[in-house]
């Protein structure tokens, strides 16, 4: 069963994570699925752009703690939506944690609707959001970072707009996004993958010049005696012990 929800209209390729099982948990065959899908839009000139969605009530949970992908799958992945020569909008209507906001980060226009909340909660499992930085950093306002990396709360679709996580947001997603998707759809091709590489210079910066460390340091954490407890303390459902 796939793992990657795709329908076409009017030239927008719509690619829905279709894992809720998992929450849509960035699994490797996740990750390796939405990889080939996004190649094979970068390859199709009847695809003006890609919107990335979800089934389910989560756009994603975050890496899948019992399949995850390697870091370099996950950077790879990033990188691609950045690069791809076709605008790449995000459409959130349920919850994002940890990894599925470096997902939501890379894409270049991002609109939720209030039932959206996010969160990065690496920090409280015993890692960091390292790998997902990569496109965060440039992007994002840095004292809003700061608090919510190193917190772990909660924060809702206004915020996300506010410090730059998102475009937009609104009651009705899809009435956020309508004059969106019509300005695409009346924009030259070329003209856009032209006008995107303008955009993502600096975003792709950051990729060259951090991505082997945050790589290594990914799998550092990962590996680590106080992952491994605040992992299985998140399976178990209890709090671990650091919990004060």
């Amino acid at each position: 069963m796939s793992l990657i929800g795709r329908a076409r209209a009017r030239g927008v390729e719509t690619l829905s994570l279709d894992s809720p099982a998992n929450r849509n948990a960035l699994s490797a065959a996740l990750v390796g699925e939405l990889a080939d899908a996004l190649t094979d839009c970068a390859k199709d000139p009847g695809v003006r752009a890609v919107v990335l969605t979800h089934t389910g009530n989560t756009f994603s949970a975050g890496a899948d703690l019992r399949d995850p992908p390697h870091p370099d799958a996950l950077v790879a992945l990033l990188k691609q939506i950045v690069e791809l020569p076709r605008p790449v909008v995000a459409r959130v209507t349920g919850h994002v944690r940890a990894g599925g906001l470096g997902l939501l980060a890379a894409c270049d226009i991002g609109a939720a609707s209030h039932t959206a909340s996010f969160a990065f909660t690496e920090v409280r499992i015993g890692v960091a959001p390292a790998v997902i930085s990569l496109p965060l950093l440039p992007r994002t306002d840095p004292r809003a970072l700061a608090r919510y990396y190193l917190t772990g709360e909660r924060f809702d679709a206004a915020e996300a707009a506010r410090i730059g996580l998102l475009t937009a947001a609104g009651d009705d997603v899809d009435a956020v996004l309508e004059p969106v998707l019509d300005g695409l759809r009346r924009s030259a091709p070329e003209a856009l993958a032209e006008t995107k590489r303008l955009l993502t210079a600096r975003v792709l910066e950051s990729f060259d010049r951090d991505a082997a460390e945050l790589t290594a340091l990914s799998a550092r954490l990962f590996a680590s005696p106080q992952a491994r407890e605040g992992m299985t303390a998140f399976l178990e459902r209890r709090d671990p012990p650091w919990v004060m």
